[in-house]
């Protein structure tokens, strides 16, 4: 019992020692220019940007979709109701998808220093042409002309 009480006392004075350490925040980092990126690093950093931006914007219009989806299912009587269910169904299955996809596609540098920057790429990739989709579904056959 007293080595645990030890371990315990040790894990609490290092977090106390080493947590500010850790607890850098955005500031603290190095600006990157993606425009000018060389290393892997930048390179990685960069393209996680990407996703970042275009996972935002998907989730941004995946709400205007949903309420395009709701507004479809209240002008339908009941036994036609379905296109939030359905919207919801396919977004689920897409994210796996994307998922799944982006993760073999880092297999192509697996445990390398690029791999990071294939599975955020295609992400990112993905999730643009995913944002667009919605788009084009929310506006309707009219908005697709």
């Amino acid at each position: 019992m007293p080595m645990k009480l030890l371990v315990s006392a040790a894990a609490l004075a290092t977090a106390l020692v080493c947590g500010p350490a850790f607890a850098q925040t955005n500031a603290d980092e190095p600006k990157v220019d993606c425009a000018k990126a060389e290393t892997q690093l930048d390179l990685n950093t960069c393209s996680a940007l990407d996703f970042d931006k275009a996972d935002k914007a998907l989730n941004a219009q995946y709400r205007k979709t949903r309420a395009a989806m709701v507004a479809i299912d209240s002008d339908l009587d009941n036994n036609m109701k379905g296109a939030e269910k359905a919207l919801i169904k396919a977004q689920r299955a897409w994210v796996d998808y994307r998922d799944g996809e982006c993760e073999a596609q880092g297999f192509q540098a697996r445990g390398g220093s690029m791999e990071p920057m294939l599975v955020s790429g295609c992400k990112a990739d993905l999730t643009k042409k995913r944002t667009k989709e919605l788009k084009d579904l929310a506006a309707g056959p009219e908005g697709n002309q």
